[in-house]
């Protein structure tokens, strides 16, 4: 089951968000999603909406994932997110709730990819 929903994120995130296809949302998206990012509303449709704007104003924006990993009903991505190429971007950690082979929780945090660590290491 978790190989099915880690396809249904990656597919989700390359032809909604990085495509976008939001014709296709309800392939992904249960139409109550439950939304904790705080700057957007429960629903499918207020999300395709903002997709849909998001998208006018940045359409080269991409999320390259990093890392995805499921487990029980849950799906964890580890993205780097670039608003147009060679920007450096933000480093983005969404987690998904999947229920009935739809998205039906999502969660998310951000962070600006910064210069340099003081590691020396990506943070993506």
């Amino acid at each position: 089951m978790s190989n099915h929903h880690v396809q249904l994120v990656r597919d989700y995130i390359e032809n909604i968000w990085n495509e976008g296809q939001t014709e296709r949302a309800d392939e992904y998206l249960a139409d109550r999603l439950i939304q904790h990012n705080p700057n957007l509303p429960d629903g499918r449709k207020p999300l395709v909406e903002f997709i849909e704007g998001f998208r006018k104003q940045l359409p080269e924006a991409r999320f390259e994932i990093r890392r995805i990993v499921g487990d029980d009903g849950l799906v964890f991505t580890h993205s780097h997110f670039r608003p147009q190429p060679g920007h450096r971007g933000t480093v983005v950690v969404d987690v998904f709730r999947i229920d009935d082979g739809r998205i039906v929780e999502h969660w998310d945090v951000r962070e600006d990819v910064p210069e340099t660590t003081v590691s020396g290491h990506d943070v993506y």
